[in-house]
């Protein structure tokens, strides 16, 4: 079994885990994320393409767990702080 790394991103509402390794960059995170705190990141992808990261909104993020649900790869993992 092979244990994928993650890069977490944190704010008062809930930490946000990206697994570079499992994300192609599809986008849908970002189009679908209600307070719209999703964007592209510098770093890359499994296909080369770039990642995304949250902070890039003028709004939090709310740990809504939306990006975790649209996301085909399973990229994405939210942890809401309680």
């Amino acid at each position: 079994m092979r244990d994928f790394k993650s890069v977490m991103t944190e704010n008062g509402k809930g930490k946000f885990y990206l697994f570079t390794e499992l994300c192609k960059g599809c986008g849908l995170c970002i189009e679908k994320c209600p307070k719209h705190t999703i964007g592209w990141s510098e770093r890359l992808g499994i296909y080369g393409a770039p990642t995304v990261e949250p902070g890039h909104g003028e709004e939090d993020c709310i740990a809504c767990k939306t990006c975790q649900t649209v996301c085909p790869d399973c990229a994405i993992v939210i942890e809401k702080i309680k």
